[in-house]
């Protein structure tokens, strides 16, 4: 795909931009629903993108689902909620789904060697079907680059993909690395056919779709289909035009899935609540993958899983020529989002970030700080006044909690000025961490001399006083 900025011919009527919307450019500052709608209407009237289905859930609520922009620009069609758009390699995570189903149901094991069901590939018996849900088969990837080349011009059946693709020689050595590989979820996608006995398409409408009411998604949606957005891309800055789609054959398993944002919003509160895959099977499927050499990557199997804010957040992006889509959930906060673009030229990923970031700073603000607001000076400076203090030998007690005043007696504080004093000034203090303990603040501090470093934890209450300093050589 050509990722260049494109300007959006506008319609005469949408020169005329009143400036309430022209201020939404910037994001809004707290969770705002009302802001966050204009903020994304007015990103898709300034960036120029042709469509964008938004869906925002939080607390296990859809609280915002809506479409921007156009379905084509060769039409007037607004995107509506119900507009499905291509989500690319977001299927990955639903070929998981439907092979750990088949798992669940004793058909297969997600352990089970490549070579059961294809034994004519390259190492089939060293690759398993976990190696190739976490990328770590070293089969080459067929689709390494972002535009549709002359190969995906013509039709080409997964079969044919498998023998050209994982016949040959490995990237590397199977999972002893982490590469993304479309070839890999292709022949995934053809075994879960094999086992079930049924196209993966009619597998996955029985088994997932129609249960979790995603009525408007579909795999391998015709061309011909009405309601579907369509795909744009630009040249070097060109106005946006309608992409070439893959061929048949070309994406399938691998990404060829279309659904609109509220639809996957559905599927994401269904699997972290637990009504898709029994409780093993969804913890594998959210667990890194560990490689052969203990390295723990950033992904299970179609997900990726990571840290921010101290939430974990299962996510996964798509691009298929003409689309991108980014879809994100915290499972314990049972929140996120989803955005799909029907052009390549113009990511969302800012978007779907900064929607996700208030979705975070929310849940902070709703669930207070994990470490306490303190009154008065920054961590550093507060414990380099008290170590000042105990060179000195004379203590500001009205600064101290009880209990740590109590054990500075008169004894102590004179013998450690004599101790102290000598160092002099260090040469450099840092507050290397701040916790939370007991409600109070914890502050790891570091003070460097020319002959020794000291270290401690500064404990303190909100009211500012220092409930504990202790110093000791580090």
């Amino acid at each position: 795909m050509i990722f260049a900025l494109a300007a959006f011919p506008l319609l005469a009527d949408e020169r005329k931009t009143p400036t309430v919307l022209q201020a939404s450019s910037q994001p809004p500052k707290t969770f705002d629903l009302k802001a966050i709608d204009v903020y994304v209407a007015a990103q898709v009237h300034e960036k120029g993108y042709v469509g964008l289905s938004l869906a925002i859930f939080k607390n296990g609520d859809i609280v915002l689902a809506k479409g921007y922009g156009k379905t084509s620009v060769e039409g007037f069609a607004p995107v509506q909620v119900n507009t499905p758009f291509a989500i690319g390699s977001i299927t990955k995570q639903f070929v998981c789904a439907c092979a750990l189903l088949l798992a669940e149901d004793g058909k297969l094991s997600v352990r089970d060697q490549v070579a059961k069901y294809y034994p004519g590939l390259t190492r089939a018996k060293d690759i398993t079907l976990y190696d190739l849900m976490t990328h770590a088969s070293g089969y080459p990837d067929y689709y390494p680059l972002d535009f549709v080349d002359r190969r995906m011009l013509q039709p080409a059946t997964w079969d044919k993909i498998i023998t050209e693709y994982a016949t040959g020689k490995l990237d590397f050595e199977p999972g002893t690395r982490w590469s993304y590989s479309n070839t890999g979820y292709t022949i995934l996608g053809r075994i879960v056919e094999k086992v079930s006995g049924e196209p993966f398409g009619k597998f996955l409408q029985q088994r997932i779709l129609q249960p979790l009411k995603m009525k408007h998604s579909h795999f391998l949606a015709g061309r011909d289909r009405s309601g579907l957005a369509r795909g744009h891309t630009s040249f070097a800055l060109g106005p946006p035009q309608l992409a070439t789609p893959e061929a048949e054959g070309w994406i399938d398993a691998a990404g060829g899935m279309y659904a609109t944002a509220s639809d996957l919003a559905r599927w994401d509160l269904a699997l972290v609540n637990g009504q898709v895959l029994k409780p093993e099977s969804y913890r594998l499927m959210t667990t890194p993958r560990q490689l052969a050499n203990g390295k723990i990557v950033d992904y299970g199997c179609g997900l990726r899983v990571m840290r921010r804010d101290g939430e974990q957040i299962l996510s996964h992006n798509g691009a298929v020529s003409g689309f991108l889509a980014y879809n994100s959930v915290m499972p314990r906060a049972r929140s996120g989002v989803a955005v799909l673009a029907n052009s390549e030229h113009l990511s969302p990923s800012s978007l779907h970030a900064t929607i996700l970031g208030l979705l975070l700073k929310d849940l902070a603000d709703r669930e207070g700080p994990s470490v306490p607001k303190v009154a008065g000076q920054a961590p550093k400076a507060a414990a380099l006044e008290f170590f000042h203090q105990m060179q000195s030998g004379a203590i500001d007690r009205a600064k101290l909690g009880e209990q740590f005043n109590w054990l500075l007696n008169e004894e102590r504080i004179r013998s450690a000025a004599i101790r102290l004093k000598p160092l002099g000034e260090p040469e450099k203090v840092e507050a290397l961490s701040v916790a939370e303990r007991g409600g109070r603040e914890v502050a790891s501090i570091r003070l460097t001399f020319k002959t020794i470093t000291l270290a401690g934890l500064l404990y303190r209450s909100p009211d500012g006083k220092i409930q504990q300093m202790l110093f000791n050589k580090e």
